[in-house]
């Protein structure tokens, strides 16, 4: 009989297959198996079929006319943007940005799913990668990157700044949809960390170089019936109206930074991002008054120059959605108002604050990583070192918060006993987009090509 075919020499996948492996890229691979009822194991496979088919066949695109690089990195900035806002990027918000991009080519701009899923892989734009430190940026940005990179640091440097006076400072918005959380149903997508709209929450993350977390400001739209119950490691402000981007920032100035500058005696200076923390007057009075330095990071740039964006944010924002899917599930046929998902929150944040306290060099790590600081002998890591390091602390934390998305203990090792020479032979593999998988993702006994056959 005739042995089956590789899983790299079959055909294009289907604009089925190719709108959800997009929707993968563009969120996450559990997401898409929820919406599309697809195992991930399967779409997983789809993703490498797909780079194993373009790599083969270096089969170009059918026949029409698509961006040039310029215009898409135009439009993988917008991505990266959007995401440090904490806006969605789906397939719906992805190709009204490239059509209007794309509106100046003559004749029109075609879309279709195969150039945009080679679009987000080309540009590294997977929410999976465990190593964005290392992909390159857009053009434009990458030098705004670099540009930052050496402000930071001759700064430190010129100004002496000790560890425990260079901050880092961002925020987590949760996005809460009060229909569904009172539904019989469903309620494990009532709360989101990416929306449009008023967040339901922000929460202020605040670590410094020295491997120290400060208090976490939390920020409640809404009046709280019955005192909370607040963990020392948080301060929650909490009003009906919600609160500004100024009023914000001016809070947590003024409870958070200003109160731990008292005692320090020293200049500072502080990496925020420049969404959402526009600098008033009043920030700006208040940073001044304690001798601290704005720097602020350039759009876009966050992934790879923002501590706080290097590990932990994206761990947290894991774990509080992996908390809320679990308590979702026990209380389907509960009730749940605000006040209650508050409290939960606030317990499973202090939960997560303990962890990354109890880890200084963790924190100390996501400086390094981001560049904020040099390495030990003055002088920067590699951008596959820095990877390394990235993956390292990732996997790490998510095994602390028993996230079981760390990846195995054996790549882990490889990437330790890497040599120079190895790093430079070694290009990225696909299936680092999606860490913590096996990489052959079969049944023992079974090829891929015998798996593709129970898809039918």
């Amino acid at each position: 009989t005739k042995e089956p075919e590789p899983a790299s020499k079959k055909e294009q996948l289907s604009v089925k297959k190719l709108r959800v492996v997009l929707f993968a890229l563009c969120c996450n691979t559990e997401q898409a198996a929820e919406h599309f009822r697809n195992p991930q194991r399967r779409i997983r496979r789809w993703l490498r079929r797909f780079q194993a088919f373009q790599e083969e066949n270096l089969a170009p695109l059918s026949e029409g006319k698509y961006l040039s690089l310029e215009a898409e990195e135009k439009l993988a900035e917008w991505v990266l943007t959007q995401r440090e806002q904490q806006l969605p990027v789906n397939e719906e918000t992805l190709f009204q940005k490239a059509t209007k991009i794309g509106r100046s080519l003559e004749g029109g701009f075609k879309i279709s799913y195969e150039w945009a899923v080679r679009f987000m892989l080309r540009h590294h734009l997977s929410t999976h990668t465990r190593r964005a430190v290392a992909h390159p940026l857009p053009k434009d940005v990458e030098d705004n990157a670099g540009c930052f990179i050496e402000f930071v640091q001759r700064q430190i440097h010129t100004q002496d700044l000790p560890l425990s006076m260079i901050a880092a400072v961002d925020e987590i918005s949760l996005f809460l949809d009060v229909e569904v959380l009172s539904s019989e149903d469903r309620k494990e997508n009532a709360l989101q960390t990416v929306g449009t709209g008023e967040p339901w929450c922000d929460v202020v993350l605040t670590i410094l170089a020295d491997g120290s977390v400060l208090p976490t400001l939390v920020f409640y739209r809404g009046h709280v019936q019955q005192p909370a119950n607040v963990p020392e490691s948080i301060l929650l402000e909490a009003k009906e109206s919600g609160y500004s981007d100024d009023e914000v920032m001016e809070l947590w100035a003024s409870r958070v930074w200003q109160k731990h500058t008292e005692c320090q005696n020293s200049k500072g200076m502080l990496v925020l991002d420049c969404h959402r923390t526009h600098l008033s007057e009043e920030v700006l009075s208040l940073l001044s008054a304690s001798s601290t330095l704005p720097a602020v990071v350039p759009a876009g740039c966050s992934s790879k120059i923002q501590p706080l964006d290097v590990c932990i944010k994206r761990t947290v924002k894991n774990f509080l959605h992996k908390k809320w899917k679990e308590q979702a599930k026990e209380m389907a046929d509960s009730t749940c108002d605000s006040d209650i998902l508050l409290q939960l929150v606030l317990c499973w944040l202090a939960e997560a604050l303990e962890v990354i306290g109890d880890s200084p060099e963790l924190v100390q790590q996501s400086f390094l990583v981001a560049s904020v600081l040099p390495g030990p002998d003055g002088t920067a890591n590699s951008p596959r070192r820095n990877a390394d390091m990235q993956e390292e602390l990732i996997s790490s934390l998510e095994e602390q918060l028993k996230l079981g998305q760390g990846g195995p203990p054996q790549a882990l090792a490889r990437v330790r006993d890497r040599s120079p020479a190895e790093e430079a032979a070694d290009p990225e593999i696909l299936h680092r987009l999606f860490e913590g998988e096996s990489e052959t993702e079969s049944f023992y006994g079974f090829e891929e090509a015998d798996l593709e056959l129970m898809e039918i």
